[in-house]
């Protein structure tokens, strides 16, 4: 990198080959230390940290400047780089070794007192951190989480170059169109009355780009979606989107094998076993309870249901007759005492489960658990056969509906198996994801978006339920990184499907009519897949929340301390959008507000 005119170096790439060197450096004060009139600065930029030494005999600056030097002042300093003396290493520092002696120092900006200390050894609450989020980035957590994204996203961009991508941007004022969360609204001033939508995802655009005849597309894509927080989601996102004509399924899986390989590499130094794991979605539900299994460890659910087939244990046998099933997963040495046990039962019953047997297995063999007196010894053996269990084991068994119980025993596997603080990564692709979700009362609903390849149409059309698609998945550690599917190219398949999804032709024409016009002209089979960048990096970065991924995200409320948004406007502007507020909401304005004021009358 080429030397600016304030500085000439890195204050973190100095080492010991520079001493000797006159060097300017340029960056912030991390720490002062006055030593007998020496003062002693950790001098900090975007490349690390460096100890420049300034005696005031020296004439680096004025005394009262030195004296004056607080945290976070940007400085500039001129001098010559040294070996610091024998025994004043400092170890956890690259630059430890040497120092700078200080031969003239400029005070480029003064810092006003800081909110709180730019130091990893303090802690900030959030909100606080997000509301300064530019003093927080100079933090070294953010500082390498900002680096590491980065890393991510070039190392991403290497791949699409190297397998012949373009690079495209799509729109980012659109129509509204349904994708399984709420659109963020756009109000369109020139059309009042009419709303954009801001992308869900780039979806639409990139079909058209392979009716384009674009074959291979990719972008780093912003998107939005209106729903629920948790610590890995955000309503605004980055991921990469990416696409291909004349592909498959399995073209998609080895073009998301290589960007795996080259972003683990560059985030970790590592190598990732290729092919990555494969499994079905049907599997990873009766093994794991979950689409997105954990698989840094075992603990899968077992299938008992066979060894109660005949069982007069009354909760098992209501089950069993009820077209329900009997399921259990082998907790390994949990050590628990009664009260411990006690609390997975209550857990269990938080999740949706009618109640949760627990088993503990004995020196002598036997099994300990309040409704052991109610089996037979050769249902006993039989647990102990299917789950495998030895010595000291704990067993967990609930019967109910597959889905109830794959939801409590799959949490219940999470809550007492997940590695914590677990550097190993596991990836998996799931595939053949059903086209419906089925509610409990029998009701369907679309499991992804309607531009999906159904798969078997004749299947989709007469058992609807039993519909697979042709989507996958791409899981790490328990997380989805992102999903995908080959998609519908025939416009007659595309109709059918609108039609079994209970969109009527005339909705569909209203709503899609642009893009069924497009899927009419030669358009080619394609496929793609969209990877969340911020979720990626964070798992690889073992950060539990990707807001320490984002530059400038929003809280769990969706605001955002900094710039306080989301914000009210002025009624010119709602006017100029023919848009006025309801009453209601106008009313809880006047109760916040009077609220506030009255806080604030008690904190005078």
């Amino acid at each position: 990198m080429a030397a600016s005119l304030m500085k000439t170096i890195g204050a973190g790439v100095l080492r010991a080959e520079h001493a000797g060197d006159t060097v300017t450096l340029a960056g912030w004060v991390a720490r002062r230390r006055d030593h007998g009139g020496v003062i002693f600065i950790d001098l900090r930029d975007a490349s690390g940290i460096v100890q420049v030494v300034l005696n005031p005999e020296d004439s680096p600056a004025s005394e009262e400047v030195l004296h004056g030097l607080r945290s976070e002042y940007c400085v500039q300093v001129i001098g010559t780089v040294r070996p610091r003396p024998d025994g004043t290493s400092n170890e956890d520092l690259p630059t430890g070794d040497l120092e700078v002696v200080g031969e003239l120092l400029n005070v480029l900006s003064p810092s006003a007192p800081l909110p709180f200390q730019i130091d990893e050894r303090v802690d900030v609450d959030e909100s606080k951190r997000l509301e300064f989020r530019y003093l927080d980035m100079r933090r070294t957590r953010m500082a390498e989480n900002l680096k590491a994204r980065s890393k991510a996203i070039g190392a991403m961009r290497r791949v699409m170059d190297r397998d012949g991508f373009l690079e495209v941007e799509t729109p980012t004022l659109i129509a509204s169109t349904p994708e399984g969360a709420r659109d963020m609204l756009v109000p369109s001033r020139l059309r009042p009355g009419n709303f954009y939508a801001l992308p869900q995802s780039p979806q639409l655009f990139k079909q058209l780009l392979m009716i384009g005849g674009v074959e291979r597309y990719y972008q780093v894509a912003k998107c939005y979606r209106d729903e629920d927080f948790r610590a890995d989601r955000q309503i605004e996102f980055t991921q990469l989107d990416f696409e291909g004509s004349f592909w498959g399924q399995d073209d998609v899986l080895e073009v998301l094998e290589r960007i795996v390989s080259e972003v683990v590499m560059e985030l970790r130094g590592e190598t990732v076993e290729i092919p990555l794991r494969k499994m079905t979605y049907a599997e990873a539900m009766d093994r794991f309870g979950t689409d997105k299994p954990d698989l840094r460890f075992g603990m899968e659910i077992a299938n008992l249901s066979e060894v109660f087939s005949d069982t007069e244990f009354k909760a098992f046998a209501g089950v069993l007759g009820a077209d329900g099933g009997v399921w259990g997963i082998n907790g390994g040495k949990l050590s628990l005492s009664r009260s411990g046990l006690d609390g997975l039962v209550s857990r269990a019953q938080d999740l949706g489960a009618k109640g949760l047997v627990w088993m503990v297995v004995e020196e002598d063999g036997t099994l300990r658990s309040p409704v052991a007196k109610f089996l037979s010894d050769e249902e006993l053996e039989g647990i102990k056969t299917v789950l495998c269990a030895g010595t000291g084991d704990t067993l967990l068994i609930a019967a109910d509906d597959v889905r109830v119980v794959g939801k409590v025993l799959g949490q219940l596997r999470l809550d007492i198996g997940q590695p914590d603080g677990n550097d190993e990564l596991a990836f998996a692709f799931v595939v053949d994801f059903p086209v419906f979700d089925v509610a409990e009362d029998g009701s369907l609903s679309p499991a992804h978006h309607p531009f999906t390849n159904p798969g078997d149409v004749d299947v989709l059309v007469n058992s609807p339920e039993k519909a697979v698609s042709k989507a996958y998945d791409l899981v790490l550690n328990g997380s989805e990184l992102g999903s995908g599917s080959v998609r519908i190219h025939d416009p007659d398949v595309q109709a059918k499907v609108f039609e079994v999804m209970g969109i009527s032709a005339q909705d569909a024409e209203s709503r899609f009519g642009w893009f069924l016009e497009a899927l009419r002209y030669g358009t080619p089979p394609h496929a793609g897949f969209a990877i969340g960048i911020d979720r990626f990096v964070s798992i690889l970065r073992d950060e539990p929340n990707i807001r320490e991924i984002i530059p400038f995200p929003k809280t769990q409320t969706g605001a955002d301390p900094l710039t306080g948004s989301p914000s009210r406007v002025d009624e010119e502007q709602l006017s100029e959008l023919g848009i006025d507020i309801r009453p209601e909401v106008r009313a809880r304005w006047v109760e916040e507000e009077d609220r506030a004021d009255g806080e604030g009358a008690v904190e005078t």
